[in-house]
Order: structure tokens, then C-alpha cells, then sequence
């Protein structure tokens, strides 16, 4: 296996991740912190628990919603502007979220959080692939995508820290301060994006959406995000019911185990972001996905079983979702054109948001608990299904990585390497 030599970062570079890495780790905190404080949000609302899943899920399908919509005219303007205007809509939901006092107002504050919060992520996507050559994009998704395990190990703990010492709302409108600082930052540090608006692209957004629905190369690459997102989210919603009820957890350790698990993934990424530039992808994305599918298999069929080792376990299944998610997310980047990248991450991020929801929808047909002291029944058969979707995800991230390999041979505008030195034969995207 022949390795490749790490390019390094310049200043800049190092500037644009961390801003992309932090103001990702607020949208994915507003998203994970609303888990921990459903019990404080239920008795404080006098709500039911189903009313607790139209809370939640009303963010997920405005984000869906919301990537098709800029979808069109993702790539008609700087990047630097479209990234501020929706994270300052992400401010503005996230300060609503703080401030609502009934059922009703939460939910359409969740659905403003939504359509402004659901783009940031495939901007930054866009971003990502318009400055990074190739050879350094696996590093970059690593640090970016700490913010995931970030928000595991901040989320959880801190965030019903803070509302059980300041009410629910509070959590909502220390991220909304935080998200403010961010906001000046790109601003004032991050330079314009648009190396893109040189290029030909359709002038009606719906015309540019529809062109960029149409490529067939890009169908294989949207296919693939909504097969993973399906067999990622499937397990998650009934994960802390299955602990609890199943593996003998009691509340009080659940904070630990989500910053166990989030710990894990702030040390994995960078490493795994760093073999991913080294390695073939697919090569490690397929290794990955193998070792989560006997982890998950493990994990579903569990009964009583020691904190010690449900820990030990719940972090090798983040090493196993951390290890496919940075080579998946730089193999997908290289799909599109660069004059289609915004509309195509955002069609992205917007079937990633509506696979989630179908996946947790379909988990509850299969799942069942006689009452909610008893032991949630059938997640055995969940984890099954994880891992055969997780079979067809191998092969099509297979055709992604055929493709971009063929992509890149015709001299498109993604860097080539150099087989024999490994160094770039083209300058940067």
C-alpha cells in the first residue's frame, strides 16, 4: 500500500478550519442538547412525550426542507455571505428556542433553527472543497467534524449543568452568545469564497437545482449519503431506552457515557482524518463500516451488562462511526463540479436531515416496549438492519471512489498525486 506525505496547513488555512470546525460545533450543540433536557422540557411545558418528538423532529425536517430550497442558488453567491446570513438565522432561531414559553412557539423557533442551521453544514462542505486541495481534505473533515464529539462531551453534560441551575432556556442562549463571537470572526477574518462565481452556472435557481438533480454522475453520490444517513441514525433515537431499560444503566451514568463516547471521537478524528490522506479511502471506509457492523451486532443483542463494559463498547462503535464518516464525507466532496458544489451539498445535507427522520421512523416499527419501565424489545433486529444497509453502503461508496478516481485521471479540476513522490502534480483547487 503506497502512503502519501502530508501537506501541511499554511495560517490561513489553519484560521478557515478552526472557524468551520467552531461554528459547526454550535449548530451540532443546539442540535444534541435538546436529548438532555427533554424531562426538564415536558414537566416544564406540561407536554407529552409525543409532543417532546414534534419538538425534535420539527428542526430535522426544516433543515431537509431548507437544503432544497438554497439548493438553486447555493453557488450564485460568496460563500463568506451565504455562511453568514444563515448562521446569523441560526442565531436568531437559537435565541427564540431561549425565549419560548409554550409548545407552539418552540416548535416554530426549533423550525427557524432548522432552516437556517440544517445549510451551515453543507457550506462549510462547499467551502472546504473550493480551498483544500484533496490530499488535505480527509485532515480538514477530521477537525470539522469534532465538533460532533465535541457536542457529546459539552452537550450532554454541561447543558443540563446550566439548565438545571438556570432553567431549560438557558443552554439555548449561552450558544446563541457564543454563536455571536463566531459570527464577528467570520466576518472580520474569513476572506470571500468565490472562485465558483467565474463559472458557468444556470441564472433561475430552480433551473440550476433542477441541472444539478439531472447529472447522473452525482445521483451515485446522493444515494450514498441517504444509505448512510439511514443506517446511522436507525440505532441512535432508542439508544439511551435500550441502556437504561436493557443494559442496566442508571440516569446517572448516561452523562458519562456520552462523554466517554464523545471523548473517543475528539481523539479519534484528527488521527483518522490523517490516515484518510495517507491510505485509500474507500480502503478504510470499508474497514470502518465492517467493524462497526460486528460492534453493532454485539452491542443490540446485550442484556444486563456491566458500565465498565456497555463504555468500552459504546466508544469502539464511535471509532467505527468517526473511521467511515471522514473518508465517506471527503469521497462524496469530490463528486460534483466546483460551479455545482453548493447546490449539491445542500441537496446533501437535505437528504441527510430527511434520511434521519425516515430512519428513526422506521426503528420505532420495529422497536417495541410494553411500558416505559420495561425492556425495549426487538433492537436486536435494528442492529440487524443497520448492518445490511450497511452492506449496500460498501458498494455504493465503491462506485463514489470509481468515480472519483475516473475524475480525477481526466485532469479535472480536483489535484492529482504524484504515484511515484506522492506530492501534487497541480496546484490547489
Amino acid at each position: 500500500m503506497q502512503t502519501k506525505i502530508d501537506v501541511p496547513f499554511t495560517g490561513y488555512e489553519k484560521l478557515v478550519i478552526f472557524i468551520l470546525a467552531i461554528s459547526q460545533f454550535t449548530v451540532i450543540l443546539d442540535f444534541m442538547v435538546m436529548s438532555p433536557l427533554g424531562d426538564l422540557l415536558i414537566k416544564s411545558m406540561d407536554m407529552h412525550a409525543s409532543s417532546f418528538g414534534i419538538v425534535v423532529s420539527a428542526y430535522a425536517f426544516s433543515a431537509g426542507a431548507s437544503g432544497l430550497l438554497t439548493a438553486g442558488f447555493a453557488d450564485k453567491y460568496d460563500r463568506k455571505k451565504l455562511l453568514l446570513f444563515f448562521y446569523t438565522g441560526f442565531i436568531i432561531g437559537t435565541i427564540f428556542c431561549g425565549i419560548a414559553d409554550t409548545f407552539y412557539t418552540l416548535v416554530a423557533a426549533r423550525i427557524i433553527t432548522g432552516l437556517f442551521g440544517g445549510v451551515i453544514g453543507s457550506i462549510s462542505m462547499a467551502i472546504i472543497t473550493d480551498l483544500f486541495a484533496l490530499e488535505k481534505r480527509g485532515r480538514v473533515m477530521g477537525f470539522v467534524q469534532m465538533g460532533f464529539g465535541a457536542s457529546q462531551v459539552l452537550g450532554i453534560p454541561i447543558g443540563l449543568y446550566i439548565a438545571n441551575r438556570m432553567g431549560w432556556e438557558a443552554p439555548f442562549l449561552f450558544i446563541a452568545g457564543l454563536a455571536v463571537i463566531i459570527a464577528i470572526i467570520i466576518a472580520v477574518r474569513l476572506k470571500p469564497v468565490d472562485a465558483h462565481l467565474g463559472m458557468e452556472v444556470q441564472k433561475k435557481a430552480i433551473s440550476h437545482l433542477m441541472q444539478t438533480l439531472k447529472k447522473k454522475p452525482y445521483h451515485v453520490g446522493f444515494l450514498t449519503t441517504a444509505i448512510l444517513s439511514v443506517g446511522g441514525f436507525m440505532m441512535m433515537p432508542y439508544g439511551t431506552v435500550f441502556a437504561v431499560n436493557n443494559l442496566g444503566i442508571s440516569n446517572e451514568q448516561l452523562p458519562f457515557l456520552f462523554m466517554a463516547s464523545g471523548v473517543s471521537s475528539l481523539v479519534v478524528m484528527p488521527f483518522v482524518g490523517k490516515v484518510s490522506d495517507r491510505v485509500d479511502k474507500y480502503k478504510l471506509f470499508a474497514g470502518a463500516t465492517i467493524w462497526l457492523m460486528v460492534i453493532c451486532v454485539i452491542y443490540t443483542n446485550l442484556g444486563t451488562t456491566p458500565f465498565t463494559l456497555v463504555m468500552i463498547l459504546n466508544i469502539c462503535m464511535m471509532i467505527g462511526i468517526m473511521s467511515r464518516m471522514v473518508p465517506s464525507s471527503a469521497l462524496v466532496s469530490a463528486v460534483p463540479d466546483m460551479q455545482d458544489r453548493g447546490a449539491f451539498m445542500s441537496i446533501n445535507a437535505s437528504l441527510q436531515q430527511i434520511a434521519g427522520g425516515i430512519a428513526a421512523t422506521i426503528a420505532g416499527f420495529i422497536v417495541f416496549q410494553e411500558n416505559k419501565f420495561s425492556p425495549l424489545e426487538h433492537y436486536d433486529i435494528v442492529g440487524y438492519t443497520v448492518v445490511a444497509i450497511s452492506l449496500v453502503s460498501i458498494l455504493l461508496m465503491y462506485s463514489v471512489d470509481k468515480l472519483v478516481k475516473a475524475k480525477m485521471r481526466r485532469n479535472m479540476p480536483e489535484p492529482v498525486l504524484n504515484d511515484q513522490t506522492g506530492t501534487s502534480m497541480r496546484g490547489k483547487v
